[in-house]
């Protein structure tokens, strides 16, 4: 029985890992088809993003009246508009859409190749963001990592402008906005929290091919794929741990990384390679590292307790 409830538990892990594999690969090769593909030819980066917007409003207000009419289903929480509420997660809503849109821009002109280390200061400026906002402290094993992540960064960026004929300079800048957005939006996302219950689903509420129905329903998938993702992230973080969840995305990385090289025929330098793996290397060992120091404070706040207790009865 035992065997059994294991294997089945291990089985819906490797489902879940999967799903977030296949989604966010996908998303990110569909947003830049859509974004700078030669068949659509459309330069119109604001509108597909405010469309997948639209899209992912109109598929959380179907699943909170779901989750309204049949509870057991999920925690959809129904569609509903406070102004209290409203205005306490304008902050957060402004990061999202700065976040969203810099992201998009990133692939737009940029590779899909180096979107990975366009976009790897993130934790860097989670760290110094937790720092500032926060009043975090910081250990040298944390600066370790973000040196690492940053020598890598500087280093692709080198290699990457060699291996191509312009490198969109404004593209670098947006992949750079967009690691800052995406630290300030987890940063804002737990101070908002609170307003909205603890339910994340509150939180997500002149072109030749206008008439025709893929390039709409390719749209309607692109804004699919944004509300699966955020779903089976935090389900992948919920069937195993927040350090297995960076450890997945470091690899899916990885291979989100080679599979742009093929499909794109692109061929880089040994020096580029080594620059995403400084960049995911010093990911993985930040989340390696902020891991043991969660739990080294989680023990010495049991242990802090159990003082207080033991004092108590004397």
């Amino acid at each position: 029985m035992a065997r059994t409830s294991l294997k089945s538990q291990w089985i819906r892990i490797a489902l879940v890992v999967t799903a977030y594999w296949v989604i966010s690969i996908s998303m990110v090769f569909l947003n830049k088809y859509l974004l700078s593909s030669s068949d659509l030819k459309l330069d119109a980066p604001l509108f597909i993003t405010w469309t997948q917007c639209v899209v992912s409003v109109i598929l959380i207000a179907a699943l909170g009246f779901l989750g309204d009419k049949y509870p057991n289903i999920d925690n959809f929480a129904p569609a509903e508009f406070k102004l209290t509420t409203a205005l306490a997660v304008l902050p957060l809503s402004i990061v999202f859409v700065g976040m969203i849109v810099f992201n998009n821009l990133t692939l737009k002109f940029l590779g899909v190749a180096f979107y990975n280390v366009g976009r790897s200061l993130t934790t860097v400026f989670n760290v110094v963001l937790s720092y500032v906002i926060l009043t975090q402290t910081v250990s040298l094993a944390v600066l370790g990592c973000c040196a690492i992540i940053v020598m890598g960064f500087w280093l692709g960026l080198k290699e990457e402008d060699k291996s191509v004929e312009n490198l969109s300079i404004f593209g670098v800048v947006c992949g750079v906005l967009a690691s800052l957005c995406v630290a300030l939006y987890s940063i804002y996302t737990k101070k908002v929290l609170p307003s909205v219950s603890d339910n994340i689903w509150r939180l997500q509420l002149t072109f030749e091919h206008w008439a025709e129905l893929y390039f709409w329903l390719l749209l309607v998938a692109a804004g699919v794929f944004g509300i699966a993702i955020g779903y089976v992230t935090s389900l992948q973080i919920k069937v195993t741990t927040p350090l297995t969840h960076n450890v997945s995305g470091t690899a899916k990385a990885c291979a989100q990384t080679v599979l742009a090289c093929v499909i794109y025929s692109e061929v880089k330098s040994g020096l580029w390679w080594l620059s995403n793996i400084m960049v995911l290397g010093g990911s993985a060992a930040y989340s390696y590292v902020k891991m043991k120091e969660m739990k080294a404070q989680k023990t010495l706040k049991i242990l802090d307790d159990v003082e207080s207790k033991v004092e108590e009865k004397k």
